[in-house]
């Protein structure tokens, strides 16, 4: 579940504080990406997670599950393209199983019958598969609305961004638009307490999200850890914080959902173990 945390985690940014805005070769667009992390924090305020809130509380907790495993099974065929590209068939044999399983079994996905019955969920990226491909390492990047990203996972997420698996059940314009919406919702909810904590942890919320996504690509990508990571960030002591906080009524965490996926040490087992350039050098 902890991958799945991390990868939503993703989407959502943080708060900047000008006086820590130097530049540093880990973070080459720092300026850009701190303008953009402040209006993400004010647009998650104001917006995303007092939706993802009044959500939580008006939404029994098995529907909710409900949602997030149908869109889990959409994430589960980009995991399956993903890992064809890579020529990973084990992995991509996994992702096809759980898809039809549960796309048949599980009510169009509704309901999670692969995972009860053991079937790895992988969640690959095409961000991962060009990691599978020799680009490790790439800066810091932080997108509008969506969040904290690299250059290779942004460009990733652009390409499935055009041609989501939704598209194939939903055709109408409505359609699509509506279950963006409920799927941004929906990956929010499954946040909250971990953002939550972080919130409460973190003095300079831009640099401890900057560190802390790094820290978790880099360990999923095999990628140089970024220079400049605070050594200090216990992922697995994060990740395990805020899942004893989601453990009690009412809380659930999505699927990354980010979000369902595999613990932090799974994680390692990503594509690509050997270091590539060193950070501050690639795109």
């Amino acid at each position: 579940m902890k991958k799945t945390a991390y990868a939503v985690l993703l989407l959502i940014g943080f708060a900047s504080v000008p006086a820590f805005a130097e530049t540093r070769p880990a973070d080459p667009y720092e300026g850009y990406n701190r303008a953009v992390s402040k209006f993400n924090d004010q647009a998650d305020r104001y917006i995303f997670a007092p939706a993802a809130r009044g959500y939580r509380k008006v939404t029994p907790k098995p529907v909710r599950t409900g949602i997030s495993n149908f869109f889990n099974n959409l994430r589960d065929v980009v995991s399956f393209g993903s890992n064809i590209l890579r020529l990973d068939i084990k992995r991509a044999s996994e992702d096809l199983v759980r898809v039809g399983i549960n796309t048949t079994f599980g009510l169009g996905g509704l309901i999670d019958i692969a995972g009860a019955g053991g079937v790895p969920d992988n969640k690959n990226t095409l961000g991962d598969t060009f990691a599978s491909w020799g680009w490790k390492n790439s800066n810091y990047f932080v997108l509008p609305v969506l969040g904290p990203s690299t250059v290779r996972d942004a460009l990733g997420t652009g390409i499935t961004s055009v041609y989501p698996p939704k598209n194939i059940v939903f055709r109408t314009p409505a359609g699509r638009w509506g279950t963006a919406a409920a799927s941004a919702v929906s990956t929010r909810e499954g946040l909250l307490d971990l953002t939550d904590s972080l919130d409460d942890a973190a003095i300079d919320k831009y640099s401890y999200m900057r560190d802390f996504y790094m820290k978790v690509r880099a360990r999923q990508t095999g990628a140089t850890p970024a220079e400049g990571t605070e050594d200090n960030i216990d992922i697995d002591e994060l990740v395990e914080s805020a899942e004893t906080g989601a453990a009690k009524p009412a809380v659930q965490e999505d699927s990354v959902s980010e979000t369902q996926a595999e613990a932090a040490g799974e994680a390692e087992t990503q594509p690509g173990t050997q270091p590539g350039t060193q950070p501050g050098t690639q795109p």
